[in-house]
């Protein structure tokens, strides 16, 4: 398997013939000329027999030789993610069951069927789960094109917008997800999260994730195991680059109680101050233009579980305000809403604009922008060839492996030819002080 994301051949069977082509490759396996090799089948299963705690053994093993070896600095890390082609088609689609209507089916059918049921297999539909808010723009979008003409549902095709994953599955394969970046089709996919060390550009952790999670979801669960794999190394995390798709109040604050900066700018539609609305931070509550205040009421959560800090206004305040038509037309207070971790993001938004942090902000370009290229053009990463969650984990887990291994090999390579070129010439300047010696002092040295 390794010498087959070595090679960037993601094929079982032609990874086969290739290595019955190459003796080095034979020799490397144990193999003689004449010998013959497994069968493509022999391999299929051995990655699905093998447990992922045995890929990942072999994942620290080479990363251990990295840190031995000095490419690994481990105390800047930069993070980001990809998606990655999933073995399922978009025609392969199919409807989620609601779960009334299978209730409903389930209740009319024991009441018509006395006979027992023991042989009869079970429901294999996936059922809908999203709650009705998100269903709704949804139902909105689909609205909209449901005018054009009925095509097969490709991904390049626009009615391939109908579809959404909280409405269809692939039976083919139920973990990959429907994930779209813009300039790029709508294709199932998976989820590539990735940490890429920025001494050498050495990965420090690869995971296979479902591809309609956001990536500030994933954040907490990727520092936490790269933490953990730096202190095995007897190494420590300092800093943390991102772009703007990990920023979230939640992972700022997560950051800093772990002590490691975090150098994630803040997304576009972020305001450190809302105009015509000073904040009083000692008595936490914001004045409007007409000097009157606005505190603070509760805590709340928006529709995708972000903490919020709710103000408003007291109802007498607004009532005969001279501002209230241009201000509120269509409410009896003002009411502004506020995430909870504004502290975490104002401090995120002053790194962004320092010197440093416009530094930081290019490293990404050099390091782990440039690792996932090469996954995917030279190690067999262009596509996960194999069924589910589990198997696309140890997929990225082997291309990374063998990405590391290269590295290591190179610098080893590169190390011992420098050291001999250094010995040599060490040796030449000793011998040109033999040469220019007086005899005199050329006796006294051999005495």
């Amino acid at each position: 398997m390794l010498t087959g994301y070595l090679e960037n051949i993601t094929s079982d069977r032609k990874l086969v013939e290739h290595c019955a082509m190459r003796m080095d490759i034979l020799y490397f396996l144990g193999y003689d000329i004449d010998q013959e090799l497994p069968w493509h089948s022999t391999i299929s299963l051995s990655r699905q027999l093998y447990s992922i705690s045995l890929f990942e053994t072999l994942f620290n093993k080479v990363f251990s030789l990295c840190v031995v070896a000095g490419l690994v600095s481990g105390h800047t890390q930069a993070i980001d993610s990809a998606p990655v082609k999933a073995n399922a088609s978009m025609e392969s689609l199919a409807l989620k069951v609601p779960v009334e209507s299978v209730g409903s089916y389930l209740k009319k059918a024991d009441s018509e069927n006395s006979e027992d049921k023991r042989n009869n297999k079970p429901i294999k539909e996936q059922h809908i789960t999203a709650p009705e808010h998100q269903l709704k723009p949804v139902e909105r979008l689909q609205q909209k094109i449901r005018n054009s003409e009925v095509k097969p549902m490709g991904a390049s095709n626009k009615q391939a917008q109908l579809v959404s994953n909280k409405t269809h599955y692939t039976p083919h394969d139920p973990h990959a997800r429907i994930s779209v970046k813009p300039g790029k089709a709508r294709k199932l996919n998976y989820h590539c999260s990735m940490a890429v060390d920025t001494a050498q550009g050495i990965i420090s952790h690869v995971q296979a994730d479902f591809a309609d999670g956001r990536d500030s979801q994933y954040l907490p669960g990727l520092t936490n195991k790269i933490q953990h794999r730096l202190q095995k190394n007897e190494l420590m995390l300092e800093n943390l680059l991102a772009d703007t798709g990990y920023s979230n109040g939640f992972n700022y604050h997560f950051l800093a109680q772990r002590n490691i900066t975090a150098w994630i700018p803040v997304f576009g539609r972020y305001k450190p101050e809302i105009e015509g609305f000073p904040y009083d931070k000692e008595k936490d509550q914001y004045t409007c233009t007409m000097g009157k205040s606005i505190p603070f009421k509760r805590f709340n959560k928006s529709q995708d579980g972000s903490l919020l800090k709710n103000y408003w206004s007291a109802h007498k305040d607004c009532k005969n305000c001279p501002l209230k038509t241009d201000c509120i037309p269509n409410s009896n207070s003002k009411k502004i809403n506020r995430s909870a971790y504004g502290e975490e993001y104002q401090r995120a938004y002053s790194q962004q604009h320092s010197k440093r942090g416009k530094q930081m902000k290019r490293l990404p370009q050099s390091t782990v922008e440039p690792v996932f290229g090469s996954l995917v053009h030279y190690y067999g990463l262009n596509k996960i060839g194999v069924i589910g969650k589990p198997g696309a984990h140890k997929v990225m887990l082997m291309s990374a492996i063998a990405f590391n291994l290269k590295k290591y090999m190179k610098f080893r390579v590169r190390k011992a030819s420098d050291n001999l070129f250094k010995y040599v010439q060490k040796v030449k300047s000793h011998q040109y002080k033999l040469d220019n010696a007086p005899d005199q002092a050329f006796v006294i040295s051999l005495n």
